[in-house]
């Protein structure tokens, strides 16, 4: 009995019902043939959602369909809304992650140069633990005229670059579609920034542009490999010597999925793709998870060294996102030995993430950029080596005020890339792994890329770093100094409970200049340099 009465049961009273029309409904045609075209659709439709809910019936692959015929998609259709439902009606202008609405919404108005003002005071809950803030003078600077550079190239640097404190973060070609390319090169060079190519290549989309180029080398060698994988120094030539590129970067691993290597199908490498990048067509494109050049921290930086001879002598340096501690100390114990130093370090967040990964490498994996660029500080303060090698941070930086507090720490310049991914357009789908970007920015679709209109974003993504830049010497002229580099932790608080707040001093103390060599007793650093040798990334335990 209780079999026979499930057809009605609310489990399956849909699909029943479904069912009962469609027979009525032909019945209803076949009795009067004259009302029979009229009743067609109806009946294509009805009959259709009965196929639908006998298919969800047999089919083993989603138990919700097999007991909820027909009804459950609905389900599945509101998951997949789920994001933009919560995007557009039901966050706060505070609560959106990665980034919240109210950090997207100053973006695009500084990208369009509309009004990028705030009424009525902060939404922001002063008391709550975390909140962090930016001391004022009462003796305010007028506004400095400058566009703030720092130039970075140390004593065996032929060619000094002066970089803006603000430029366009690694994002490659491939993760980009062409005219995103097109229009954040073209942008750079209007504003006098940089743009950091990503470890994909210096790609055609770059070079066509004339903007000022940061070439990021990555463990795959793309745009200077042999077709073994292995790293071509006559090629490396060829393309760094290039006047367009001003810096030449090896990238140790970056926040998104730091020790996590990559591979780009070979069904979806295309001939353009093989071209730019070196690789073989028909065949998997692997990012190995290490690199092949150089294993131990001394033959890192002696390739560091043949990058900057082969470049001709322009800055030379590296990226990455701090992992064990020893490790990044062992290179500056190889930097000490060897007598090799980078010109530049660019210490790259866990919170970064243009590229896809692993829900646990996103969420758990490498050091956070504050702390990362402050380790490295110290740590070159700690070898006497902090003047002649400059350090850029990346790590979900997209205003003035997260650039302030990251040159505070320690920085020499910001990087930002999905700052400048909203200047052109991006709405944080969230879909930038699936090849479906829906405003053109991160696709290889041609007709979604072609959505983004290169002209007008050029001037965007030029507005946008204009604004943010003029931002910041307001709030640089607000606390009294000239510059960015002025700023210093004893600027920045952050409250630890609803009573009690601490100054950035205090959260992040720094190292007396030579006091690793001296040996120190600080927490931070005595273990983990006693554990750091020259000659590998090995602990000594």
């Amino acid at each position: 009995m209780e079999t026979l009465l499930m057809p009605f049961s609310p489990r399956f009273i849909v699909l029943t019902i479904c069912a009962v029309v469609t027979a009525l409904l032909i019945g209803f045609g076949i009795a009067d043939r004259k009302i029979f075209d009229i009743l067609l659709i109806p009946i294509l439709i009805f009959g259709a959602l009965t196929l639908l809910g006998v298919r969800d019936l047999l089919q083993k692959s989603h138990a919700v369909l097999r007991n909820y015929p027909i009804s459950a998609h609905i389900r599945f259709l509101l998951e997949e809304i789920r994001p933009e439902m919560r995007q557009y009606f039901f966050e706060s202008e505070k609560d959106g992650m990665p980034f919240s609405r109210d950090t997207r919404a100053v973006v695009y108005q500084r990208a369009k140069m509309q009004l990028d003002k705030r009424p009525f005071g902060t939404q922001e809950d002063v008391y709550r633990e975390g909140y962090e803030w930016m001391h004022h003078s009462v003796s305010p600077k007028a506004h400095a005229e400058e566009k703030f550079r720092v130039v970075v190239g140390g004593p065996d640097c032929k060619k000094p670059y002066s970089a803006s404190v603000f430029n366009i973060s690694a994002m490659s070609f491939g993760a980009l579609s062409p005219n995103a390319v097109r229009a954040l090169n073209a942008g750079a060079k209007k504003g006098g920034f940089a743009h950091d190519t990503g470890e994909g290549g210096f790609s055609p989309y770059h070079a066509e542009m004339g903007g000022d180029i940061i070439w990021e080398i990555g463990s795959g060698y793309f745009g200077c490999r042999h077709l073994d994988g292995s790293f071509d120094p006559e090629a490396f030539a060829r393309v760094a010597g290039q006047d367009q590129i001003k810096m030449v970067e090896l990238k140790i691993s970056q926040g998104a999925k730091p020790g996590h290597g990559g591979v780009l199908p070979a069904a979806k490498v295309s001939e353009e793709i093989s071209k730019i990048r070196g690789v073989s067509m028909g065949e998997d494109c692997i990012s190995p998870a290490s690199h092949r050049a150089f294993s131990t921290p001394v033959g890192m930086m002696q390739f560091i060294a043949e990058m900057r001879r082969l470049s001709g002598g322009k800055p030379a340096g590296f990226k990455l996102c701090i992992g064990h501690p020893w490790e990044f100390l062992a290179i500056c114990k190889a930097m000490l030995e060897t007598g090799i130093y980078p010109d530049f370090i660019v210490v790259d967040g866990n919170e970064g993430g243009t590229g896809a990964a692993p829900l646990e490498f996103m969420d758990h994996l490498g050091m956070p950029m504050r702390e990362g660029v402050n380790f490295v500080h110290n740590a070159l303060i700690g070898i006497n080596a902090r003047d002649r090698i400059k350090l850029g941070a990346s790590g979900k930086i997209a205003t003035a005020f997260d650039m302030a507090r990251a040159m505070a720490i320690g920085a020499d310049w910001c990087n930002s890339a999905r700052g400048f991914m909203f200047s052109l357009g991006c709405i944080q789908s969230l879909s930038c792994h699936t090849d479906r970007c829906p405003t053109g920015v991160a696709t290889q679709d041609p007709t979604r890329a072609r959505a983004l209109y290169v002209p007008l974003k050029i001037d965007r993504v030029h507005n946008y770093h204009h604004a943010t830049l003029h931002s910041l010497t307001e709030l640089i002229a607000a606390a009294g100094l000239e510059h960015p580099q002025q700023l210093r932790p004893i600027h920045f608080s952050q409250r630890r409970s609803t009573t009690q707040v601490q100054s950035f001093a205090q959260l992040y103390p720094a190292l007396r200049p030579g006091e690793l060599l001296e040996g120190t007793e600080d927490p931070r650093f005595r273990d983990a340099w006693r554990m750091a040798r020259a000659e590998t990334f090995q602990p000594a335990l």
